[in-house]
């Protein structure tokens, strides 16, 4: 398992090299790394049929109780075999699709990544790695969305997605977190088969919530859809890989993986199923509010995601049979139907239905393939969408809970998707020839194979479910519902009521499909509140963060360095100043003995302050504030501190030389602030000091630590050979941190130099 998940991040830093080699051809090669996981996940079916599985954890940072660590059962396996299999149809695909881009190698180096992230997701079995790999395949989507980066449009998009997803990545981890602390443990396996009861803690629901928030806003539910159509910037491949098997059935795979412990509650049942139903009606009524072929998809796409989330919130035997057999028919159907339509747009030049029509004649298989996957998307018969429409209704009928709701919300879903599986299916290929901005011709064979082999598979599997329902569905419904379950896939369930609900979803789809232009005019008529939904709250929600940035972007950074400190100090002052004075109980210890000659120093000290602060003579307060820093100095002195003592009168002499230098380049002295503003700075110079007194006067006292002096005092010489203690801690103890700082000096005399050779330089140019 971690040689199949891992490999495909090697493989990707050859992919721009191999493409150099080997050209468009180059995805056949790629494609053999998906092939062999597939052809090994294959091989574990036996096993994980008969109720077993795999496991391997490798240590990761066993301090932290982290270990890097992979679990595959039945609902694994059939992601697995999903993201495996369909990958390599798809990078067959893109070998025809993407002939000729010069990035090519860069698309593959990142889809290998993307395909690798979700094997890693869906294997995952520690939380921590769970989440890396979530958020990689949140990356590697933001990079192949927004693969066109000279296009605006699909910057934006990538941008959105990002932003959503990752949003709710942050709920995600929050959600992590908590689980651990209340169960004790980071893995997946011994928090679902574990002891503790998650449904009676007192963070179950703020549990729930923080997941929730990570599944739907990966998984496209209302209110987070509005990202998941914009992704269609993205390159066709993309797309279909990222409807199909990956991206968006990430927070589906979690959804279903956290059902065992999670699922039963008021909570969970009324979140998922009133979310998930309102997700799938959106989906489906806006699919038909567009003609773009992959906008239509996209759509449709929602309202399966809302179907599979509605399914899992019902929770019962047959509403998670259900849920398999619709998200394996999804995955088929879709993915060929996206490839269809990157077929449409490579051949044709367009992706408006409207501008197609009569193409049946000039892209024979391609119709074939893109007729056969949209009925299985409308749920006809004989295709595997009908057996798991079929069981769709079933579940929804047997449902106890929110019956007509969900059963109204289906029933009208299962309408509008019927119509958008005949627009896809009939608009572009049936009626006259119409012209395309390219001579329309078949794809290439690479690009046949991907659409024709899953619309076979949706056929075949129509006919003979038992072929998946028993080694894979079975498997992966017993892990979604934990525990034992009866799966018997059926084409013909004989005459019943999801039998009746489907023939009335397929003549009322078929009247709208006719009616598609009149329909879109109707809908047009509600584009003002349309307009006005989540995305536009997004869109908002961004401007709002621009104007923010620019005001404090003027008020706080604007360039001024007094600006940057003024504020640095109050901010210091306010937080640390609340935590000692409310938060921590003060204990001055204000009995000090100090001597005459102490006192003098400090006085002198405090006077020269003073004095640079109200000089108007840059050469005077320089010379006030090195008599500040030598009565510094002095004071080390005075407290047997003879190393301190000597490096401030080294630095202090330094300053002061720089800065007289530094003065014969300054403008003349004038008053650039207004009264109040200096009293400002007084007082909150006046703060700074009196909450630093007050700081080191609490210290005085505070021994939270067991000192370290003695150790370094019995140490110095046996472990470092030196007496010289100070010199020790910097050389020996604090090697490291000491060369950390060298090294920042070094950088740092490195850029001045830089710069003040570049004057040198552009002064000679002049």
């Amino acid at each position: 398992m971690l040689i199949a998940v891992l490999a495909g991040f090697v493989l990707a830093m050859f992919a721009p090299v191999l493409t150099r080699w080997l050209g468009h051809r180059v995805g056949w090669v790629m494609a053999l790394y998906p092939a062999a996981v597939m052809i090994w996940l294959a091989g574990q079916v036996p096993q994980v049929m008969q109720g077993g599985g795999l496991y391997f954890e490798q240590a990761w940072a066993p301090s932290l109780g982290l270990s890097l660590s992979f679990w595959l059962d039945g609902l694994s396996l059939m992601f697995g075999l999903l993201i495996s299999g369909i990958g390599t149809l798809i990078l067959l695909y893109a070998s025809g699709y993407m002939k000729g881009d010069p990035r090519v190698g860069r698309f593959y180096a990142i889809m290998l990544c993307f395909m690798s992230s979700m094997l890693g997701v869906v294997m995952a079995d520690g939380l921590m790695s769970l989440f890396v790999f979530w958020e990689l395949t949140s990356i590697t989507s933001y990079l192949l969305i927004g693969f066109d980066h000279e296009d605006e449009k699909a910057r934006k998009s990538a941008l959105q997605g990002l932003l959503v997803t990752f949003s709710g990545g942050l709920a995600l981890m929050s959600g992590l977190i908590m689980l651990n602390l209340v169960t004790g443990s980071w893995s997946l396996r011994e928090i679902i088969g574990g002891e503790v009861s998650l449904r009676d803690n007192a963070l179950y629901l703020p549990i729930l919530l923080c997941l929730l928030g990570g599944a739907f806003t990966k998984s496209a539910q209302f209110p987070f859809h509005f990202w998941l159509p914009n992704a269609m910037a993205a390159p066709t491949p993309v797309s279909a890989f990222l409807h199909s098997a990956t991206m968006v059935k990430a927070g589906i795979y979690l959804m279903a993986r956290i059902s065992p412990e999670f699922s039963g509650t008021s909570a969970w049942t009324l979140i998922l199923c009133v979310f998930g139903a309102v997700t799938m009606l959106t989906g489906a009524f806006l699919a038909l509010r567009f003609s773009g072929i992959k906008k239509v998809l996209a759509y449709s796409t929602i309202m399966a995601l809302g179907t599979l989330t509605m399914l899992l919130g019902i929770g019962s035997e047959a509403a998670l049979i259900a849920f398999v057999a619709f998200l394996f028919a999804h995955s088929l159907y879709k993915g060929a139907l996206f490839m269809v339509a990157g077929s449409l747009d490579h051949e044709t030049g367009t992706k408006d239905i409207d501008a197609m029509g009569g193409l049946f004649r000039k892209m024979p298989v391609t119709a074939l393939s893109a007729l056969v996957a949209a009925l299985s998307l409308g749920g006809i018969i004989p295709l595997f969408g009908f057996v798991a429409k079929e069981l769709l209704f079933e579940a929804v009928l047997a449902t106890s809970q929110l019956t007509t709701f969900l059963l109204a919300m289906t029933l009208v879903s299962s309408i509008l998707v019927v119509a958008a599986a005949g627009i896809v299916a009939l608009r572009p290929f049936f009626g006259a020839l119409k012209e395309t901005p390219k001579t329309p011709h078949e794809a290439p064979v690479t690009m046949l194979a991907g659409p024709f082999i899953l619309a076979g598979l949706s056929l075949i599997l129509g006919f003979l479910p038992p072929l998946v329902g028993q080694p894979i569905l079975a498997p992966a419904a017993r892990a979604v519902m934990g525990g034992e379950l009866t799966m018997s896939l059926y084409l013909w369930h004989g005459i019943n009521t999801a039998l009746i609900m489907s023939m009335v979803s397929l003549l009322l789809g078929l009247v709208i499909c006719w009616q598609w232009r009149r329909v879109r005019g109707l809908i047009a008529r509600l584009n003002p509140l349309l307009d006005r939904g989540p995305e536009s709250g997004y869109w908002r929600l961004m401007d709002g963060l621009v104007r923010f940035s620019e005001w404090q972007t003027r008020v706080l950074q604007n360039g001024h360095m007094r600006n940057y400190l003024l504020m640095t100090l109050t901010v210091f002052v306010g937080l640390t100043g609340y935590a000692l004075l409310v938060r921590h109980s003060l204990s001055l210890n204000l009995a000090l003995d100090m001597r005459i000659h102490e006192i003098v120093v400090a006085a002198v000290t405090a006077a020269s302050a003073v004095a640079a602060c109200l000089m108007r003579s840059r050469l005077a307060a320089v010379a006030a504030s090195g008599v500040m820093g030598f009565g510094i100095a002095l004071l080390f002195l005075l407290f047997s501190a003879p190393d301190l003592a000597i490096t401030q009168l080294l630095i202090e002499t330094l300053t002061v030389i720089l800065l007289i230098l530094v003065l014969f380049r300054m403008p003349r002295f004038a008053d650039l602030s207004t009264a109040g503003e200096r009293i400002r700075d007084a007082i909150v110079a006046l703060l700074t000091g009196a909450l630093m007194s007050l700081l080191v006067l609490t210290m005085y006292d505070v021994n939270l630590f067991p000192s370290i002096s003695e150790y370094m005092v019995d140490n110095s010489v046996d472990l470092a050979h030196g007496h010289n203690i100070v010199n020790v801690i910097l050389v020996d103890f604090r090697a490291l941190d000491t060369l950390g700082e060298i090294f920042v000096l070094a950088l740092a005399a490195t850029g001045v130099f830089a710069m003040l050779k570049l004057q040198t330089r552009e002064k000679k140019a002049r």
